[in-house]
């Protein structure tokens, strides 16, 4: 990549402007060393945070039955509104160490968590250690409570890394085992298929001559998935094990599998050979769990894999390298680590391949596709992350960025986002790009490590809100059962992120009978439909700006 020019300069100073314009900003105060996995944003646009924190004296955990306080780490959950305020704060806890890696939002509300934990039976955890640490999978419903758990484990250490939910409302659940009798080599990885009470369904072991490590799992429109993989494995050569390609059964044990304790999980050696360090391996699953492609990518060095979008030409992966021109990778770098991307498509075939540099060592935590309102076609991709300082400490390093890129990976804008505060280290985890333009990102900072605080920002973006299609009322599901959400997207003409105070939401039969009436101040808002017999009715929203609009809603 060239260097910035002038103008380029430029655009990154005047953008600074654009970066503080802040919505509002979450401070979640620790005096640990707290773990910020992810924001997950829910279809009525409020955020769940969700990590790792050892409870703070005083506060209980879910469960009733926990008598006495985890001393380790927990499962730590703060559902914020709209607004940045907290709805509730919830703690899952074993009698040891438990770490909360990924959460997926449920298309009939709620979430699935999945997790590492080091503990047996006790407190929240109502199944035994299967030995090491297991995978530990916490379903619970919108506002926090149970509704069913699962641990899944060998006698070898486990660790869960993603989750996704299929198109039959059941989950994906990926991760990596060490050392596993039906595996390859010292770390492998596993992706169970569950049905959506939690029953499992199947197992697939993944992994070369080496260590592999699962980064991320994405769903692909199909009903399979896309795994990205951190790969420091060369492949590995069966001998006695007969192979299929995507159905190779591993002949090392009896007729059960230590995970899933059902038949046999599918295991599936790596083809092919790393080109460095550690390599970009990208793997197609079908809805089956089973393998249509697998790809490996890298140069010299060391190039870790992070995070994948699907978009509407392919997939793009991400990372950040330290390699050169080698392997097969075609673009260098300019100083520490950059950020790499490859785009791909369907079939896994490379179309592209960009490095971006920010100085020092640059680390890509998310990706977000905006696409065109019919969701049909990707108008670029909006990526965040954080720059680590190595030697030298530059002006922005330890600071939250963002970058947009086209469809062809062409750098469009950058910009570095402080919020209302700026801490000596501060590392971006997740961001979330919002249907109205807006974005949340959610990280750590912190004054010295070991006392990390959470931090949430939600920006107003003129760029972004530039490339967005905008409805002035949009309904879904329509047509609608038992619950509709109306998203208000009138422009903002005071600068404000919704533009209006409050809405007034009215629901009219087809006769101009009112039904249903509320005031909001939401952007979307979840109206009751049940009690509504099926047929065409309408719906008007009229804010405070004198605003008005309406739409159809079918109920089935």
């Amino acid at each position: 990549m060239k260097k910035l020019s002038m103008s380029a300069f430029l655009i990154c100073t005047t953008a600074v402007f654009y970066a503080q314009d802040v919505v509002w900003q979450k401070d979640i105060k620790s005096s640990t060393q707290d773990f910020l996995s992810q924001v997950t944003t829910t279809i009525d646009q409020q955020y769940l945070i969700t990590g790792s924190s050892i409870q703070v004296a005083g506060k209980t955990t879910v469960s009733s039955a926990a008598s006495k306080q985890n001393n380790g780490y927990d499962f730590h959950l703060v559902k914020l509104n709209q607004q940045g305020e907290e709805v509730w704060e919830k703690y899952f806890s074993g009698q040891n160490h438990d770490f909360l890696s990924a959460t997926v939002a449920t298309q009939e509300g709620g979430f699935l968590l999945a997790g590492t934990s080091h503990s047996g039976k006790g407190l929240d955890k109502k199944e035994a250690s299967k030995g090491g640490s297991d995978i530990w999978l916490i379903r619970i419903n919108e506002f926090g409570d149970e509704l069913w758990q699962k641990t899944l484990g060998t006698a070898q250490d486990e660790e869960a890394r993603s989750v996704i939910q299929t198109a039959d409302l059941g989950f994906m659940v990926a991760g990596n085992v060490q050392n596993a009798a039906n595996g390859f080599g010292s770390k492998d990885v596993t992706v169970t298929r569950i049905d959506k009470n939690g029953k499992v369904l199947s197992e697939i072991i993944l992994g070369g001559r080496g260590l592999d490590e699962v980064e991320k799992m994405i769903p692909t429109p199909d009903g399979g998935a896309l795994l990205g993989v951190y790969s420091r494995s060369s492949e590995f050569h069966l001998g006695n094990k007969q192979s299929v390609m995507g159905n190779t059964n591993s002949t090392t044990k009896g007729g059960s599998s230590d995970i899933t304790n059902s038949p046999l999980p599918i295991t599936h050696p790596k083809s092919s050979t790393n080109f460095g360090e550690g390599d970009y391996w990208v793997i197609k699953l079908s809805k089956d769990n089973k393998i249509e492609w697998e790809k490996n990518f890298g140069g010299k060095d060391d190039d870790h894999l992070r995070t994948m979008v699907f978009t509407s030409s392919g997939y793009i992966i991400g990372g950040e390298s330290r390699s050169e021109r080698s392997g097969n990778k075609t673009v260098g770098i300019e100083e520490g680590t950059d950020v790499w991307l490859i785009s791909l498509n369907t079939k896994g075939e490379e179309q592209w391949q960009k490095s971006y540099n920010f100085k020092n060592r640059d680390i890509l935590m998310s990706m977000n596709v905006i696409n065109t309102r019919d969701g049909k076609n990707s108008k670029g991709v909006l990526l965040g992350g954080y720059t680590q300082a190595e030697g030298r400490i530059e002006a922005d390093d330890e600071t939250f960025w963002m970058l947009y890129i086209d469809n062809e990976g062409n750098e469009q804008w950058r910009k570095h986002v402080k919020g209302e505060s700026r801490k000596k280290e501060e590392r971006l985890s997740d961001l979330k790009m919002n249907k109205d333009g807006s974005i949340v990102l959610a990280g750590t900072s912190a004054e010295e490590l070991g006392k990390e605080n959470w931090k949430i920002v939600k920006l107003g973006d003129s760029q972004i809100d530039q490339l967005i299609e905008k409805q002035n009322i949009k309904i879904y599901p329509n047509p609608v059962s038992d619950y509709a959400y109306v998203e208000i997207g009138f422009d903002s003409s005071t600068g404000s992120e919704q533009g209006f105070k409050e809405a007034e939401i009215t629901l009219y039969d087809m006769g101009g009978r009112q039904l249903q009436s509320l005031k909001t101040k939401n952007k979307v808002t979840k109206i009751n439909t049940q009690n509504l017999i099926q047929g065409a009715y309408l719906i008007v929203v009229k804010t405070d700006a004198e605003k008005t609009a309406n739409a159809k809603l079918i109920k089935k």
